[in-house]
């Protein structure tokens, strides 16, 4: 394959990665696993981890998968399917964890609208503390009325 096809296996598999996070956010995170996911709607301690944190050991075991078949017996398009998670994971990270949680204080006094629409599009899903009547599972794409208000 080419460097160009890999490029674009890559930036495809990130912007599929926002769908995927979407139905896992609404559908495992919101469903079956709500134990894993209660935690980050109802903190009950200001502890470094909670057990939301499991989500970012979940989606990384595929991404490393695809890193280790994607190179034997040699490199190919899974390698660059797991790059375009990781590189998801990272952004989720930076978006999730870092811009709308302030777990670190880098983008304290952002005036950037888009980033502000985040913010109040997380907070929308936040104001719901339990599983049901969530909105909002998306993490980059959000829907206008967001960035209007």
């Amino acid at each position: 394959m080419s460097i160009l096809l890999y490029i674009l296996v890559t930036i495809g598999t990130f912007l599929v990665m926002e769908g995927v996070t979407w139905l896992t956010h609404k559908f495992v995170m919101h469903g079956f696993l709500w134990y894993l996911h209660e935690d980050h709607h109802q903190p009950k301690y200001q502890g470094i981890f909670e057990k939301n944190d499991a989500f970012f050991v979940i989606f990384a075991v595929p991404s490393i998968a695809l890193f280790y078949f994607g190179i034997n017996p040699e490199l190919n398009y899974l390698f660059f399917i797991g790059l375009g998670i990781l590189f998801y994971g990272m952004a989720y990270f930076l978006i999730h964890d870092v811009l709308i949680h302030q777990r670190f204080k880098w983008f304290k006094n952002t005036k950037n609208k888009y980033l502000v629409g985040l913010r109040k599009a997380h907070k929308i899903h936040h104001k719901h503390l339990g599983k049901e009547h969530g909105e909002c599972f998306g993490m980059l794409y959000v829907p206008f009325k967001y960035f209007s208000m």
